[in-house]
């Protein structure tokens, strides 16, 4: 592609959307930018405190478990608050555990203040997710999503060097920076985002009558939705094994920390390389067909690694999941708008947040306990079923439901009211010509009529 094609094609992907995103999405990649706790914690615990690896995995698993918890009443507090309070308690509160966490040193305090800042940083998601689908419309919600995803890992991809150069000056340093980072953030978001979280009133207009009220019961109680949650669930699980499952693998047989390191860099660079292109092929396409591919490619990408032996081919495996991973991401993001009432946003992203945390939780004691008792060939085939699973999964839950994509949908919808608007059109020129007859001469009876306008053919 030429230098012109290029720079048309990003100008296409960045072109439309509102200026409210472009503000929440810097808040995203600022945030990401000064990620340290996630990246650093195990070293930061194990190297510089002098605790074990048990406990900085129990440190870890609480951090996860945090996030477990705060998924749903995030997503009530983003119902209820409204996006702009939630996300600047959220982000505050993650400002101020993280500077918290540098200062403690007694090991009960430090895994009470992880979990707290786990509670913290995983609050603001469903907030963040559901001010993103009330400000863009629907035909470039895969697009917006597929930006912002784009967003967070560019900005980890920088903050994981820039940390590896912080670690070795001062680890309370790099907690201080991820503080100050969130919050400007947290302010950021206050000041330049208006609320958009929709009245019910409003949702209800928009669909012709009053909606009734979401709770928590009627999120489970929903059943298309809540199956949805759990193929999120597993895919996110699979993904995990990238972080948890592969590293112990290549270790076991016989491959250096910087040999993983080298393999799993791989990820980040084609994310932040094929986000945006990879996005303008899959925006107009069934959303049906791509979870169903990218659930293939996530298992049996996984599954060939029980076949690598050589650092250059499990980068190559790699590649393949990484490409699951750019397409499910948007993707099924999408699908959890689409099936979420407007003024149920946040409870129902609550719940789809909380599938990743749970997955979070759940993957490492899945990959801890295969490879042990059966070996890492074991693990890599249950990734395989699980993509089967899953792609099967999405098939038969999205029948009839992908038939439109959501710019069909607002096509169609387009179309719907000007139709409406030419018969309403139609049908006062008709009033006006009878008017006009029955004022005429005798002689108008004898004239011949007017052309009917048939409103329905319009």
């Amino acid at each position: 592609m030429s230098v012109a094609g290029l720079r048309r094609a990003a100008r296409e992907t960045v072109s439309g959307l509102p200026r409210e995103f472009w503000w929440l999405w810097t808040s995203t990649l600022v945030n990401r930018l000064g990620a340290f706790v996630a990246t650093f914690m195990a070293l930061y615990l194990t190297i510089d405190r002098g605790y074990s690896a048990s406990y900085a995995g129990l440190v870890a698993a609480l951090h996860g478990l945090g996030g477990v918890v705060s998924s749903l009443g995030a997503g009530v507090m983003t119902d209820r608050m409204g996006r702009r309070p939630t996300l600047l308690v959220a982000q505050t509160s993650t400002a101020l555990s993280v500077a918290l966490l540098g200062f403690v040193r007694d090991p009960v305090t430090i895994a009470a203040v992880a979990f707290l800042v786990g509670m913290a940083s995983n609050a603001s998601r469903p907030a963040v997710q559901a001010m993103m689908a009330d400000i863009v419309r629907p035909e470039d919600r895969v697009r917006a999503f597929s930006l912002n995803y784009w967003a967070i890992n560019l900005g980890f991809a920088i903050s994981s060097m820039a940390a590896g150069f912080i670690a070795e000056v001062s680890y309370l340093a790099g907690f201080l920076i991820e503080a100050g980072m969130t919050l400007a953030c947290a302010v950021l978001i206050f000041v330049k985002l208006p609320e958009s979280r929709p009245e019910q009133t409003e949702s209800a207009e928009a669909g012709g009558g009053e909606e009734p009220a979401v709770s928590l019961w009627t999120v489970l109680r929903d059943g298309r939705y809540m199956s949805v949650v759990g193929l999120s669930f597993l895919v996110a699980v699979i993904f995990q094994q990238g972080y948890l499952g592969l590293p112990v693998a290549m270790g076991e047989a016989g491959f250096t920390p910087a040999d993983f390191g080298l393999a799993i860099a791989v990820n980040g660079v084609l994310i932040v390389v094929l986000q945006i292109p990879v996005t303008r092929f899959i925006e107009h396409r069934d959303p049906r067909l791509l979870l169903v591919a990218s659930s293939l490619l996530a298992g049996y990408g996984f599954g060939l690694t029980a076949f690598a032996g050589s650092v250059g081919v499990f980068a190559l495996t790699v590649c393949v999941w990484t490409l699951a991973e750019v397409v499910n991401a948007p993707t099924q993001t999408g699908l959890v708008v689409r099936l979420s009432p407007v003024h149920g946003r946040g409870r129902y992203q609550g719940m789809y947040t909380m599938s990743w945390a749970v997955a979070a939780l759940v993957a490492p004691l899945m990959s801890g306990f295969v490879i042990d008792h059966w070996g890492a060939e074991w693990l890599w085939g249950i990734c395989a079923v699980v993509g089967t699973v899953t792609a099967a999964g999405y098939w038969w839950l999205m029948r009839g439901l992908s038939e439109e994509t959501p710019v069909a949908q607002g096509a169609k919808g387009a179309q719907g009211a000007k139709g409406a608007q030419d018969a309403q059109e139609a049908q006062d020129a008709q009033g006006a010509q009878g008017a006009q007859g029955a004022q005429g001469a005798q002689g108008a009876q004898d004239a011949v009529p007017a052309p009917r306008v048939d409103a329905g053919a319009v």
